[in-house]
């Protein structure tokens, strides 16, 4: 990841990727996309965000950021569904931080026509 690159890992510019998700400016169009932005998320910090994408069922009154932990990578492993014709997805992924990695299959679902994620498992 480059100085200019998104933390998702994608080439783009933070700006053009996943800020114009967090700022509002348009919707993340797949569940693949909202885990991506919500990924950048936890490397900004970005609470709001956080909370404003997971699904109102299963939403925690707050996030709590790990001072201590610093995001190094994004690797996404597999996907089910997700896409602007379903209405549920899957996203496995890696994200990697100084020290170890976080390996989930999360889920998501469409409320009100956004992406939102509802929970995930922990896998390894």
């Amino acid at each position: 990841m480059t100085t200019r690159s998104c933390p998702c890992g994608l080439p783009e510019a933070y700006e053009r990727c996943c800020g114009r998700h967090h700022r509002g400016a348009a919707p993340a169009p797949t569940a693949e996309a909202l885990m991506r932005s919500r990924y950048s998320a936890f490397v900004k910090r970005d609470e709001a965000y956080l909370l404003r994408t997971w699904h109102p069922r299963t939403r925690p009154a707050r996030v709590d950021f790990d001072p201590g932990t610093r995001w190094t990578g994004l690797e996404i492993l597999d996907t089910g569904g997700g896409s602007a014709f379903h209405t549920t997805g899957t996203v496995t992924f890696r994200a990697s931080f100084r020290g170890g990695a976080l390996h989930e299959r999360s889920r998501f679902e469409r409320v009100d026509g956004a992406w939102v994620y509802v929970d995930g498992d922990f896998l390894d």
